[in-house]
């Protein structure tokens, strides 16, 4: 008895659906994602914390205290230009989806290339796209060709 361990495109397709949906649902424990970096909050509780337990005897100079709300300040306005760069991303990705709408598309889904016609287009941040019936990330797609 032989088993066939290869997976289809739509099985492949599905099954990295699920891995998404799964890394997507565990990244946020507790209402925070792990990172390897500080974030705004992580530098404000810090700077709370080295304020409440300094040296009454030697407190923080004027200057340093400036110096680090200064920091604050750019990580926050670095913050926000990362996320408003998302936010750009997300229509960007949404335009690229829409402007395949309708064209003949290259897909590569594991080995196997699969050529169709772009049916319909999900938004929101990963948009997808119907080829042959079947829903494919835009991650997937290899060539587009013009009609």
């Amino acid at each position: 008895m032989t088993l066939n361990a290869a997976l289809s495109p739509q099985e492949k397709l599905s099954v990295d659906r699920m891995v998404n949906i799964h890394n997507t649902k565990n990244n946020a424990v507790n209402g925070r994602i792990a990172t390897q970096a500080l974030g705004k909050d992580d530098f404000l509780q810090l700077l709370l914390a080295q304020l409440s337990h300094q040296d009454p005897t030697s407190p923080m100079e004027n200057t340093e205290f400036i110096a680090q709300m200064a920091q604050f300040s750019s990580l926050e306005q670095m913050t926000n230009m990362s996320n408003e760069f998302a936010k750009l991303s997300e229509k960007l990705m949404l335009s690229e989806a829409m402007g395949a709408l309708g064209k003949t598309v290259e897909l590569n889904v594991g080995d196997t290339a699969i050529t169709g016609t772009v049916e319909s287009v999900t938004r929101g941040s990963q948009p997808e796209v119907m080829v042959n019936g079947s829903m494919y990330s835009m991650d997937y797609i290899r060539k587009i060709y013009s009609e």
